[in-house]
């Protein structure tokens, strides 16, 4: 009985303290429309089909990896605050109806990724889900994708310091402190850009010092990855 008391105790004091980290982080914290800027991450569609197909090669690839050869698409749109950041303002979150979903595929070519994205990030704006995917949209529209990054052939091997150099080519309004890498043990994965509040560029100190620290990244190829998810398809060999 006192062993259960004990538990019960400890349990406590570790919801306890989880819930005062999540206060000591921010006082508005999962509050929606309360953060301080977002993030706009665009995902390297061909990484996260190879990582997925790594992860379980038995299973059928999603729309994202078997429908068209993508390069950069839309993650998400993330509020932040200037140390963390808030998800899963509302829960339940407000149903996505059937226009709204299919709205969005140019951007995010999975219907599972457009879910999961409003549920976690889209319900801490403030915003109706209309208004959120239409803000998304526009923080979209302001990024030009360095020609080189469009749709290349072959696989490539870049730094990230490179590939932070070739995005403020292409947007000259976009220094190297508003943005970060992302990446995994092989690949990269994402190129994460700060917005204020109105959709202008910013600095983002906290988000840049966790960009990707390897020497170098792999880039594999938008082609390849949709025909090889296409023959996975189609029951062939690859």
């Amino acid at each position: 009985m006192v062993r259960f008391i004990v538990r019960g105790v400890l349990a406590f004091c570790l919801v306890a303290a989880t819930a005062g980290m999540g206060l000591a982080q921010d006082k508005r914290q999962n509050q929606p429309g309360q953060f301080d800027f977002y993030l706009l991450s665009l995902s390297w569609s061909p990484s996260y089909c190879a990582a997925t197909a790594e992860r379980s090669p038995e299973r059928a690839p999603g729309m994202q990896c078997s429908t068209r050869a993508y390069s950069f698409i839309v993650h998400g749109l993330w509020p932040q605050y200037e140390s963390g950041f808030p998800e899963y303002c509302q829960v339940p979150a407000p149903r996505l109806d059937h226009p709204t979903i299919s709205g969005v595929l140019d951007l995010m070519p999975e219907p599972r990724l457009v879910f999961t994205e409003w549920d976690r990030h889209g319900t801490c704006t403030g915003l109706s889900a209309h208004a959120y995917f239409d803000t998304l949209r526009k923080a979209r529209a302001l990024v030009k994708i360095p020609p080189e990054y469009l749709n290349p052939q072959q696989p490539l091997s870049v730094t990230p310091a490179a590939v932070e150099n070739a995005f403020h080519k292409a947007n000259p309004d976009l220094a190297l402190g508003d943005m970060a890498i992302a990446c995994d043990d092989k690949r990269l994965t994402e190129v994460r850009l700060c917005l204020s509040k109105d959709l202008k560029f910013r600095a983002c100190p906290e988000v840049v010092q966790h960009s990707c620290q390897r020497e170098q990244v792999l880039m594999p190829a938008p082609h390849a990855t949709a025909t090889d998810a296409g023959r996975r398809n189609a029951g062939g060999s690859g």
